[in-house]
Parts: structure tokens; C-alpha cells; sequence
């Protein structure tokens, strides 16, 4: 262990159980979980903090939506943070690059440390509002016809189908939502970015120069330097041989071609390839149930409208968010045709 996790609670680890503990923790973007201990980065180095377990209380997620929000106008990128509460209401906030880390994070934590709340206070009464919606929804709903049942079924096996690939429909979504965020970004700013890094660099070699001299402002220049090339490198702004259009529109093309391939083998799949995800189907099913459409084309239709609707205004719960972001890139890069 390089460094030694600095504790957060009141509450200590032993030196060398905690040592034995931070090599054997689970590491999952910028933290880790262990089996006394949750590991949390600071802003520049990973797991630099601990809080041990018997100390949190919640654990859940955080999520800040970019200028643009739902719409089709901004970069429908979005900011993760996990937020651990400990101490009694004590918080620590920790970003994430890539959303899903946060969820298997919160994943692995449901079944090591069940009983640590995955949900902040105002979520839980928002859910309990929520539940109660779904059933005064779900109760008003029309009584299902002999048709819609057969669409329903009908979807659900093309749901199950998918579901035994679920890689193909991961990599469709995360393809999609990269190609999205980086269309919609500016390409002044990676530019920018390189050469603010660049001058980092140079701040750097400037630095190490004028150590060799004496010269006083020698630590301003490497601090400096040191900075520039983490903020920008921890926020993949450089454009590299991964973040370029090349290579972002290549990996959203394959997982497209993938799945074209992949439901070849399934007759009159109900939507296009380049919506083939368990979620669009599953809102599909929905739309029947409320009697919104007749069959899939219909609610195929209905979902493409729902989507339209979403925009920066509008709020919604976890669910419907976690859901939005899985599959509007989609639909907006494919301009809902």
C-alpha cells in the first residue's frame, strides 16, 4: 500500500487490519469496497479515504444532468457522484467518471452490506410517494383485451430473447450515449484541453529546471503542471486514440451491426435493431397495458413521443431517469426515425 487511506469517522481501523483490508478491497472506479471498510478518492488520488463499515448509515447515488438535460439541444451527458453518509449526518461526496461504476458499487454493496440504506431520506419518501402512484396507475388501468395480451406476450418473448444476450444491448446503450455526448460537446474544447495540458507538461519540466537552480517559484510551476494533467486526463477532455469522432462512431456502429446480426435469427422482431433494448420493450409493454396503443408499432410510436417530451423541465424519479438515459441517446442519434 503507497499510501495510507486517510479516515473520514471518528471511528479508526487498526494499522494492520486496515492494511490488509485496503489490498483485499474491491476496487470499482475511483473506491473501493471492503469487508471493514468503504475506500472514497479525493480529488486526485483513488482511495484515499476510508469510512469504516459499522459507521455508514446510507450510500446511494447523485446524479448532476449537463446543461441540455433531456433534450436534443445539449450534450445529454450527466456527472455521477456517490454520497456516503456516516457519523450520524456527516457526508462525503465523490465523483465518478463513468455512471455504472457508481451502480455496481451500490450493487456489491446490497449484498456484502445489506444493512446499509443504497437510497438518501428524501429518496425513500419520494419512493414510498411513488409506489403509491404506480398502484392508483396500475388499478385505473383498462381491462386487457384478447389483442393486447398476445401483443404483450409477443414482446415479453422478444424481451427474453434479448435478455439472453444482455452484452449486445449494454454495449448498443453506452455506444449510443458516447457517440451522443460527443457530438453534442464542442470540439474547440478538447483542443483547448490538449493545449492547457501541454502547458502542464511544460510547467512540469520548467519545474523540475528550476529546482536544479534554486529558484523559489520552482513548486508553483510542477504544482501547476501536475494539475493541468490530471484535471483534464481524469475528465477524458484530450482527444485520444479512444475519444476521437473515429473511434466513437466505429464502436457505435459495430454494437449496431452486432445486434443486426443477433436478432436476424428472431422473426418479426418488433422494433429496429437500433432500438433493441429490454427497456424500450418494456415501455412498449406499458404503453399497452395503460391502453395507450393496440400493438407494437403503434406503441413503438407512443414511446418515441413520450421521450420527445422529456426535456430539462421535467422531473422525474430514479427509475424513469435511469431508464431516459439508457435509451434516448438512442433515439436522438437516430433522430426518432
Amino acid at each position: 500500500m503507497i499510501l495510507k487511506p486517510h479516515p473520514l469517522s471518528k471511528f479508526h481501523l487498526e494499522s494492520q487490519e486496515l492494511v490488509n483490508d485496503r489490498k483485499s478491497c474491491r476496487k470499482i472506479g475511483p473506491c473501493g469496497v471492503g469487508k471493514k471498510a468503504l475506500y472514497l478518492n479525493s480529488f486526485f488520488i483513488d482511495r484515499y479515504y476510508y469510512v469504516p463499515m459499522e459507521t455508514i448509515t446510507r450510500v446511494f447515488k447523485r446524479v448532476a444532468m449537463s446543461k441540455g438535460g433531456f433534450s436534443g439541444k445539449g450534450s445529454f451527458a450527466s456527472i455521477p457522484y456517490l454520497v456516503v453518509e456516516f457519523d450520524n449526518g456527516q457526508q462525503k461526496q465523490c465523483i465518478f467518471k463513468h455512471e455504472n461504476q457508481v451502480d455496481a458499487l451500490l450493487t456489491l454493496l446490497s449484498k456484502e452490506q445489506p444493512q446499509i440504506r443504497l437510497v438518501s431520506q428524501s429518496a425513500e419518501q419520494k419512493l414510498a410517494r411513488q409506489e403509491a402512484e404506480e398502484e392508483r396507475e396500475r388499478l385505473s388501468r383498462p381491462e386487457p383485451t384478447k389483442q393486447s395480451k398476445k401483443e404483450m406476450h409477443s414482446l415479453q418473448r422478444a424481451i427474453d430473447y434479448l435478455e439472453q444476450r444482455p452484452e449486445f444491448s449494454e454495449n448498443l446503450s453506452k455506444a449510443a450515449q458516447r457517440r451522443r455526448a460527443y457530438q453534442c460537446s464542442s470540439p474547440s474544447y478538447r483542443w483547448v484541453a490538449m493545449a492547457i495540458t501541454i502547458l502542464g507538461f511544460l510547467a512540469v519540466a520548467a519545474g523540475i529546471y528550476s529546482f536544479t537552480i534554486h529558484n523559489g517559484f520552482a513548486v508553483y510551476f510542477v504544482l501547476f503542471g501536475i494539475a493541468a494533467i490530471f484535471t483534464f486526463a481524469g475528465f477524458s477532455m484530450l482527444p485520444t486514440a479512444r475519444n476521437n469522432k473515429k473511434s466513437v462512431m466505429n464502436h457505435d456502429e459495430t454494437a449496431r451491426r452486432q445486434m443486426e446480426q443477433y436478432i436476424r435469427n428472431y422473426p418479426d422482431f418488433p422494433v429496429p435493431s437500433r432500438y433493441a433494448h429490454p427497456i424500450v420493450l418494456k415501455r412498449m409493454q406499458r404503453v399497452i397495458e395503460q391502453g395507450r396503443a393496440s400493438n407494437a408499432e403503434q406503441a413503438l410510436e407512443v414511446v418515441k413521443k413520450d421521450l420527445k417530451a422529456l426535456n430539462s423541465s421535467v422531473q422525474v424519479s430514479q427509475k424513469e431517469y435511469d431508464e431516459v438515459v439508457a435509451i434516448k441517446p438512442m433515439f436522438l442519434n437516430a433522430m426518432y426515425e
